[in-house]
């Protein structure tokens, strides 16, 4: 564990926690645990975008006693981008929760390997 680690904290937290959401929506058979993986997935994005568009020293880019410069504030584009993403996140989770509910009142299960199987059994 080097300097390199302490110096890119933030970003380190983001890939382990893409990787915790990453591997709970691949090895999760429950359908909610697999949109909770997915939503982790999301938040680490948003961390990490965070953390490449804040630059130490540097203020939100909001103009005040007439400073001007460029170098004095960090970009609101990460931020935009960010803000952007969470809304397009909420709007699909509530997607895939409203199926998800249409899933279990049909099969009466979470389980994506029983719905398959039942799918089967229907001849679909």
């Amino acid at each position: 564990m080097g300097p390199n680690l302490f110096s890119n904290f933030g970003e380190a937290v983001a890939m382990i926690l893409f990787g915790i959401g990453f591997c709970n929506l691949l090895l999760q058979k429950n359908l909610i645990k697999k949109i909770i993986g997915l939503n982790i997935m999301d938040s680490a994005i948003y961390l990490f975008l965070a953390e490449k568009g804040y630059i130490t020293g540097r203020a939100a880019p909001i103009v005040t006693d007439g400073i001007q410069s460029v170098e004095a504030y960090i970009n609101p584009v990460p931020s935009g981008l960010v803000l952007t993403g969470i809304v397009v996140s909420v709007s699909v989770t509530a997607l895939m929760l409203s199926l998800t509910i249409r899933l279990y009142r049909r099969y009466h299960t979470l389980d994506l390997d029983e719905i398959s199987a039942l799918l089967k059994k229907e001849g679909r």
